[in-house]
């Protein structure tokens, strides 16, 4: 009977473990139903035919409005790690300005680069001050102008009645 028990546990003890191991698979982006993006004729689709077969785009070009991008990545995460990307295929097509497809571009994963990022900043021109000089700079300082007159943030609002 013990040996039983210990069985059990132990089963159920490895169970937890290989289900722990399980990766967890996720799709983001487009995601062709028969056909991908790649599929489009240059000189014989236009904007609306890649409309009605792949749906709107997933991006368009910021600088060239005439470039449409269909964006599709699959990512597994084992366990606690971070996720890591398994595939993803960007579909970029290029519209000439009648609306007809003029190119396609497939990239996917090694296409990409690492872009790393600059730590540096730019300087502002002006009078650095220093902590001191920021606390106290404004004491004893009037604004010039208008003060006490009728209407501006601060005063009493309002024209005047006599009584």
């Amino acid at each position: 009977m013990k040996n039983a028990i210990k069985a059990l546990l132990l089963g159920t003890g490895l169970c937890v473990a290989m289900s722990a191991c399980t990766p967890i698979s996720r799709s983001h982006g487009f995601i062709a139903a028969k056909e991908s993006p790649g599929d489009v004729e240059s000189g014989v689709d236009s904007k609306t035919t890649v409309l009605a077969k792949y749906g709107s785009p997933s991006t368009t070009g910021v600088f060239e409005k005439d470039t449409w991008y269909y964006l599709s990545e699959f990512r597994q995460q084992l366990g606690f790690t971070q996720p890591k990307t398994q595939t993803r295929d960007i579909t970029a097509i290029s519209f000439s300005d009648d609306g007809i497809v003029d190119n396609v571009d497939t990239y996917t994963l090694e296409d990409g680069k690492f872009v790393s990022m600059v730590g540096r900043s730019t300087p502002t021109r002006g009078k650095e001050l220093s902590v001191l000089e920021q606390l106290v700079g404004t004491v004893g300082r009037v604004p010039g102008g208008n003060l006490g007159a009728e209407n501006l943030p601060g005063s009493a609002g309002g024209p005047r009645r006599d009584q």
